[in-house]
């Protein structure tokens, strides 16, 4: 259930109450593919991080475990031991990037592994089955992402194929929460709006999905080959059609000012690889733009990555000694940067909420862009 505690403009201040714990929103979740964090961080660094939301994906772990194996542990929270929220996306992204490994069908998707080259098929009710036996705390229904850019036709049949398929995922998802035998008998399901960047079929779609009540819903194929002004006049247009008393989540995106411009414009859920990415590659986000540890200019920097950040790497370690590490090849470096990142991302959204509580996001966002500019080399 979604709990609107403030509105700022469109920009909304929430608490969504799930099967594993309370989600204070907006909210930034933390990609963990493999039930893992890529940077080598374990259950507790994402509690030390601030995490409240892992993300983790279907297509990858139904290839690897294999969902049934993850099942029969005691499903994906048991087996990762992370008592907090799970979302699992639905396959659907990955298996539409498989471009020339796969074929969409009105049942589902024939691919080839990416892995081993055999055949696969997931359709919408294959990927319920596969988010059921992880157990996640919410699934995301299976769409097909088009390109951004797509032709006007191919994308209005796309989007008609979506919106049966989300029809067969809410039914599936209904017979398996009532079966004996499935862990999360509470699951819950997100549905997600497509249209590339055509604000008419957007709305279309955004109106026709609202109808079936669903738990959440996602603005999906955005940040995939569209400009930012471009991913904001979407928002901007489709946003307002979507349930205001429902999480709206923007997928895959973003950067820390592709957060601050979506909150204002009505995204309550976050993910994006680019904090965990960016940090194994000496990329660290700071209040004072991004730096990239391997310059130079920090050989003999014993000052933290950020002199205004509390996280457990800025505590202790210099940017100096990471580098260092970067050199040298440890992991450790990778590590750190992953942590810090993440710590960043998470702390900036307690931030937003806080602006929002206390009638000052505009101010905040303002301050907060403003400081972003200061460097960045």
């Amino acid at each position: 259930m979604y709990k609107l505690l403030k509105t700022s403009g469109r920009a909304k201040r929430g608490e969504f109450h799930t099967p594993h714990g309370v989600i204070q929103t907006p909210v930034f979740m933390n990609v963990g593919t493999l039930a893992a964090i890529k940077g080598a961080l374990s259950t507790e660094d994402l509690e030390r991080v601030k995490c409240q939301v892992e993300l983790s994906n279907t297509y990858h772990l139904h290839l690897r475990p294999g969902d049934e194996v993850v099942k029969k542990l005691g499903g994906l929270h048991k087996f990762m031991v992370w008592d907090k929220p799970i979302l699992t996306d639905s396959g659907g992204f990955q298996v539409f990037s498989l471009t020339s490994l796969r074929k969409i069908k009105e049942e589902g998707v024939y691919f080839n592994s990416h892995i081993d080259g055999r055949k696969l098929f997931i359709g919408p009710e294959e990927s319920m089955r596969i988010q059921s036996n992880l157990a996640s705390t919410i699934a995301m229904a299976f769409d097909e992402c088009a390109p951004a850019l797509a032709d006007r036709g191919y994308v209005e049949n796309s989007v008609a194929r979506t919106t049966r398929w989300l029809y067969r995922c809410k039914a599936e998802m209904d017979r398996l929460n009532s079966l004996d035998d499935t862990i999360n008998k509470q699951q819950m399901l997100f549905g997600i709006n497509q249209g590339a960047i055509y604000p008419d079929i957007r709305i279309e779609h955004a109106k026709r999905i609202s109808e079936l009540d669903l738990d959440g819903y996602a603005v999906g194929g955005l940040a995939v080959g569209e400009t930012h002004e471009e991913m904001y006049h979407i928002l901007e247009e489709v946003v307002p059609y979507l349930p205001q008393n429902k999480p709206t989540y923007l997928m895959g995106v973003g950067t820390p000012e592709n957060i601050l411009e979506s909150v204002e414009r009505g995204i309550d859920f976050f993910d994006c690889v680019l904090p965990a990415r960016n940090g194994r590659h000496a990329h660290v986000y700071t209040n004072h733009g991004k730096l990239n540890l391997l310059n130079a200019k920090y050989e003999l920097d014993d000052t933290p990555i950020d002199d205004t950040c509390d996280c457990p790497v800025c505590r202790r370690y210099s940017k100096a000694y990471i580098r260092h590490l970067f050199k040298a090849k440890e992991m450790l470096a990778m590590r750190l940067c992953v942590m810090h990142n993440l710590y960043f991302f998470n702390t900036m959204m307690e931030e937003i909420r806080l602006a929002l509580d206390e009638d000052r996001f505009e101010s905040y966002k303002r301050a907060k862009l403003d400081g972003f500019k200061e460097n960045g080399k």
